[in-house]
C-alpha cells in the first residue's frame, strides 16, 4: 500500500477495496460517490493499473501493489499533478479532486504532454458536478509542462 507493506485486519473479502482503504488503513483521499465504477472518485492504481476501488474485492487486491491520491506525494511534498491542481484552482468542493488526480498521474506516465483532446478522453470517467472542467484541463497542462523531462 504506496510502497509500505499494510495488513488489514478483520475485514471480509467481499468488502470492497474502497472501504478497506477509507475505513481499515486510514487513507480517506478516495471518495465514495457512485459505487458502480460510473465517477472515478475512487481511482487507484492496483499493480500500477488505474481501477475504481469500488469495483474491487478486498479478496483481489491481497497481496497487490496499491497506490493511493496519498501515495502519489513523496515525504511530505505534493507530487506535481496534486500542486498543478491547487494553483490552477482546480480544487472545488474536493470530492472528485483525488480521483481526477490519480487519472491525470496516470495519463502524463503514458502521454507526457497530451493535448487538450487527449486529456478529455483519458477523463471521460471521471465526473465533476462543480465545474466546467476548464481549470482542471489547465491543471493537467500545468502538471505536464512542469513534469517535462
Amino acid at each position: 500500500m504506496n510502497g509500505r507493506p499494510r495488513v488489514a485486519e478483520d475485514v471480509w473479502e467481499g468488502t470492497n477495496l474502497l472501504g478497506v482503504l477509507r475505513e481499515h488503513m486510514d487513507l480517506p483521499g478516495s471518495k465514495n460517490a457512485c459505487e458502480q465504477g460510473e465517477c472515478g472518485s475512487c481511482s487507484v492504481y492496483l499493480d500500477g493499473r488505474l481501477v475504481c476501488a469500488c469495483l474491487v474485492l478486498a479478496g483481489q487486491a491481497q497481496g497487490r501493489d496499491i497506490r493511493t491520491v496519498e501515495g502519489l506525494a513523496s515525504a511530505g511534498v505534493l507530487h506535481p499533478v496534486q500542486e498543478a491542481f491547487l494553483e490552477a484552482g482546480a480544487v472545488q468542493c474536493g470530492f472528485c479532486t483525488p480521483g481526477l488526480v490519480v487519472a491525470t498521474h496516470d495519463l502524463l506516465t503514458r502521454t507526457p504532454q497530451p493535448t487538450t483532446m487527449e486529456i478529455r478522453e483519458a477523463l471521460a470517467g471521471n465526473i465533476c458536478r462543480c465545474t466546467g472542467y476548464a481549470k482542471i484541463i489547465d491543471a493537467v497542462h500545468l502538471a505536464a509542462s512542469r513534469m517535462r523531462p
